[in-house]
């Protein structure tokens, strides 16, 4: 039996494939996430890069080919339709880059919908809740205008709210401030903010680098796969395509104090630390000061610790975590990739700061 991360919503090994001519196309290819109660994440990728049927897995609006999807403890694509209309009404609100309000309903009653047609609140509580609703997203003068009497950021404004009518645990919104104007984007940001201080956990697809840098954690998709964030992070110049490249070389190492990582050093190609602090030294004597100090989020590649050290031994000074690549793997893909010169400034700035 598979069994998915821990998390609020999680996600497990999920495949979804599309027919094509001579087969089938892999959108999304064995993705496997975790996102906790209350955390506020955005999903970026390159437009094909699978985000968009990544969030319709979550919604329950699609099924996956293979893998799990499970959201507070239900797996909406084992529900029957009825069933999932049901549960998806109570437990996720989405918000949609077009809006997708009503045109002949007014805001108030396009936010009323959501509520009647769920029967989640008595029918006498369900007008004063919508117009709260309203009022918080700052349309309570404008509640009864048709949605193509007010702006833009005023629609998005509306559609918020519907999406809160039921007050549902997950908000899940698709390039939320992708057409709106920079005032009505950052007003519409804001309320993002509020709902995560709430305590609503919040995934949102966007392209928009403001969003991205207010979300507590980015997720990046790369041909339907995910990229390692610490590589990411480390290594931010390089495209999604080549980040995915160095995931897939990438072996994750856990070590314990004192444990020598690489003897000689360079038989390692790269080394990334994630937690804990690793020191370059001359030989593998215990006793011996480290000549360099690597902390988390630094690199090193073995040959450069070679040519400090000459042979050299990679040893953690800290229990922790690090990825590696293989020496021979990583000389082929700095070829490859024409990167080589780019990595030994970087490598040679984090010695310098060492």
């Amino acid at each position: 039996m598979t069994t998915a991360p821990e998390g609020y919503l999680r996600l497990d090994k999920v495949v979804k494939a599309f027919p094509a001519p001579g087969g089938q196309v892999e959108v999304l290819k064995g993705i496997s996430l975790s996102i906790r109660q209350g955390e506020y994440v955005s999903i970026v990728g390159k437009s094909g890069s699978g985000k968009s049927t990544l969030l319709n897995m979550i919604t329950g609006i699609d099924h996956p080919t293979a893998g799990l999807v499970e959201v507070a403890g239900v797996q909406p694509h084992t529900l029957s339709e009825n069933q999932l209309a049901a549960w998806r009404g109570v437990t996720i609100g989405i918000v949609f880059q077009f809006f997708q309000l009503l045109p002949m309903l007014s805001l108030l009653e396009n936010t009323l919908l959501p509520m009647d047609l769920c029967n989640r609140y008595a029918p006498a509580e369900r007008e004063e809740r919508a117009r709260a609703l309203l009022e918080q997203v700052g349309l309570g003068e404008v509640v009864d205008k048709l949605p193509g009497a007010v702006s833009g950021g005023q629609q998005q404004a509306a559609a918020i709210a519907r999406a809160l009518a039921n007050d549902p645990p997950l908000i899940v919104a698709d390039e939320p401030t992708g057409n709106l104007d920079e005032r009505t984007a950052a007003e519409v940001l804001n309320l993002f903010d509020d709902l995560v201080a709430q305590g609503k956990t919040v995934v949102i697809v966007t392209h928009d680098p403001e969003l991205m840098a207010r979300t507590r954690r980015t997720i990046l998709l790369s041909d339907g796969e995910i990229i390692n964030p610490h590589l990411a992070a480390a290594f931010g110049w390089l495209t999604h395509p080549q980040l995915l490249q160095l995931t897939h070389l990438a072996r994750r190492r856990v070590f314990a104090a004192g444990e020598v990582l690489s003897d000689p050093a360079d038989s390692v190609g790269l080394l990334l630390v994630v937690s804990g602090q690793v020191g370059l030294f001359q030989h593998a004597q215990p006793a011996e000061d480290a000549l360099l100090i690597f902390n988390p989020g630094e690199a090193v590649s073995g040959s450069l610790a070679a040519e400090l050290a000459r042979s050299g031994v990679l040893r953690a000074l800290q229990a922790g975590e690090a990825l590696v690549i293989d020496a021979p793997a990583w000389q082929e893909w700095l070829t490859a990739s024409r990167q080589a010169e780019r990595f030994s400034a970087l490598l040679q700035r984090w010695r310098g700061n060492s």
